[in-house]
């Protein structure tokens, strides 16, 4: 499937992993740009150093573009990104702000850059910023989330900005990538389909609890500290939501969650730990390698397409 996404990127398919922090590894990304996508290493709140190491194992197992993601709320951020330039990164994508004032550096070193927004003005800051593409994520999606559905906030980003919109957020199936392109999206970005792939290095322990979720067993913390962020229901994620109804203090719940999620990710501590997700785990149902993944996304989605052309035409 080609789109204005895979000439951006040089990619087989319209399609970019998921910055999760932790989680998104060299494995992982080389695996996914293998396949046919953009793998993401996500830097997390890890030093420059340790993403520059990653960077270069990545190359070691692909010749295919990649990108890092830059979460800008990481004390990090400014070696983050010179790391980026001196690496001569393909991609960087960021989350959790506005990138503007790293744009034009980037940019300057040959870096696409595509910011994960949550808002039509946030799209629109970033555009006039010179960002190449925007993932528009909306609240179905794990870990750090805004206030939209991915339905309502894609095609309203679509129709307000002229660059490129990548979806992200409940997209976890053909139909999800079907869905996106019907709203104006020229391509998705997966992240907790991803978690199950073969060769994502989390914890069989965040594996299970991915592949045995239900619809309803996500839920949404950390809304009273003004950073929601999406996981699983597990015994820390009531301990919060409890915490949080009862008005704690926002320092004592931020200091009960730090280094909880790499207790999941790399411990396995899937009840004290945090294991986000996104609404569409419930139908994640198998292991599979990402380049199977991401293949089977696109063959869905063609075959959704070619089923509902006869009713388009009549």
């Amino acid at each position: 499937m080609k789109s204005i996404i895979t000439d951006l990127l040089g990619t087989k398919y319209p399609i970019i992993q998921g910055g999760m922090a932790w989680v998104a590894d060299s494995s992982l990304a080389a695996a996914v740009s293998n396949g046919g996508g953009l793998g993401i290493i996500a830097c997390g709140g890890a030093d420059p150093e340790w993403v520059r190491a990653e960077i270069r194992k990545t190359r070691e197992l692909t010749d295919k573009p990649f990108g890092i993601n830059v979460m800008l709320l990481s004390p990090f951020v400014d070696g983050l990104m010179q790391v980026a330039c001196e690496e001569k990164i393909a991609v960087v994508t960021t989350g959790a702000g506005n990138p503007g004032k790293y744009i034009a550096t980037l940019k300057q070193h040959g870096i696409i850059v595509i910011p994960v927004v949550a808002s039509v003005a946030l799209a629109q800051r970033v555009e006039r910023a010179g960002a190449d593409a925007v993932i528009a994520e909306g609240l179905e999606a794990g870990g750090h989330i805004g206030e939209i559905t991915t339905m309502a906030l894609v095609p309203q980003i679509v129709d307000a900005v002229k660059i490129p919109v990548i979806a992200a957020g409940g997209i976890g199936d053909g139909r999800g990538v079907a869905a996106a392109f019907m709203l104006g999206a020229k391509g998705v970005q997966v992240g907790t389909r991803f978690l199950v792939a073969f060769e994502c290095t989390v914890s069989p322990n965040y594996k299970k609890m991915i592949l045995k979720a239900r619809d309803s067993d996500t839920v949404v913390t950390g809304r009273s500290t003004g950073h929601p962020v999406r996981v699983v229901k597990n015994r820390l994620a009531r301990m919060v939501l409890k915490m949080e109804k009862e008005g704690a203090d926002i320092e004592e719940i931020n200091q009960l969650c730090t280094g909880t999620l790499r207790m999941a990710v790399k411990d396995g501590e899937v009840e004290g730990g945090s294991v986000m997700s996104g609404q569409i785990a419930g139908i994640v149902c198998k292991e599979q390698s990402a380049k199977d993944i991401i293949e089977e996304l696109f063959a869905e989605a063609e075959k959704i397409y070619a089923a509902a052309a006869p009713a388009f035409e009549a």
